[in-house]
């Protein structure tokens, strides 16, 4: 997975760059705090629906180097049981890549030093993540992920737009890239703050968010109704849980409090917002977590672990959007013909 940390997201915004050149008929946008926003070219219809994820995953950002030695920060939420000792890997601007062993690390400042095993190019600027043992699946899941949160979200988001631009029904899709959510949400504030969401914008904030029992990998994909901070609007999130539920879609609906999320924000400025996410494994990056919080497992970094079919059907549940978001859904219709029929019992 490309390597990505909070407010170093460059290479992967060079490749979506990319991947919108090959795209004629998109449009981009990038505001002042280097979000981005990709749209659909021509005359839309309708309301905006934009599927919104963030492309920075918790990381080191070298801020010295000399010699062998290194100084560096770390940008996100990780427990600290998992940094003494912990074999890393840095890339330089050319992404050469350089193996190291972090010799120390102060979890209130989150700075630490850090041992290359051979000489580099590294300058301050320069991001390194965990070194970790990734392997094929076979078992429905994707191990391979660095970075699965939220890069699995970014990619699902894009593989909907692609498949959005051959349907004039679904013109008004588009897909908002955010930075630096990892440190506070800065990147979908700034959007906010700078009006880079469009008037009127229904959002979609795609997540992976750490799964626990009642919410496992593989049951499918979850409309998140909140977060540890706030409930999302409930006319949005009824009308896409109705939609999936309607369309046959395996699918799991959740509050999902292992953490906050961009729709937090979004809803905090005056934006109508809902959540989607994908349950995922080694939350993080932090294997045997939850061992690890009742203090008897092994703080190993371990890869991210999405399903397979969880991610088809995000990819699938946010085609489903737009034409869920334009149906007229009343709830009191339905409770008001029941009491109709019913209200003889109070008699």
């Amino acid at each position: 997975m490309t390597p990505t940390a909070p407010g170093r997201e460059d290479r992967v915004m060079a490749w979506v760059e990319g991947w919108v050149e090959r795209r004629s008929d998109l449009i981009l946008r990038r505001d002042k705090a280097g979000n981005t926003l990709i749209r659909i070219r021509g005359r839309r219809r309708g309301d905006p629906v934009i599927a919104v994820a963030h492309t920075d995953h918790p990381g080191f950002v070298v801020t010295g180097a000399e010699g062998r030695q290194l100084k560096v920060e770390f940008r996100g939420g990780v427990r600290p049981e998992y940094f003494p000792d912990a074999r890393l890997e840095f890339f330089d601007g050319d992404d050469e890549r350089y193996k190291a062993t972090l010799v120390s690390y102060d979890p209130d400042e989150k700075k630490g030093e850090a041992q290359l095993d051979r000489m580099s190019q590294l300058e301050p600027g320069d991001i390194g993540r965990w070194m970790l043992r990734t392997r094929k699946g076979g078992d429905g899941l994707y191990h391979l992920g660095h970075a699965c949160d939220d890069l699995a979200g970014a990619t699902a988001s894009l593989a909907a737009l692609d498949r959005a631009r051959s349907d004039p029904a679904r013109s008004n899709f588009g897909v908002l890239l955010t930075r630096a959510e990892e440190v506070g949400m800065i990147g979908a504030i700034a959007a906010c703050e700078l009006g880079t969401i469009p008037a009127g914008a229904r959002i979609l904030s795609i997540e992976c968010s750490r799964s626990f029992p009642d919410s496992p990998l593989g049951a499918g994909p979850i409309v998140r109704v909140g977060d540890a901070i706030s409930v999302f609007d409930n006319e949005l999130t009824n009308k896409l849980a109705s939609a999936v539920a309607a369309d046959g879609l395996d699918h799991q609906r959740k509050l999902m409090t292992g953490g906050g999320c961009e729709a937090t924000a979004f809803t905090a400025y005056g934006h109508r917002a809902t959540g989607l996410c994908l349950a995922l494994g080694n939350y993080h990056n932090m294997g045997h977590l939850t061992e690890v919080e009742a203090g008897k497992g092994v703080a190993a970094p371990m890869p991210e672990t999405i399903s397979l079919d969880d991610f088809h059907g995000l990819v699938r549940l946010l085609g489903l959007s737009v034409a869920a978001f334009n149906h007229d859904w009343d709830v009191s219709e339905s409770l008001a013909a029941l009491y109709e029929r019913e209200k003889g019992i109070l008699a």
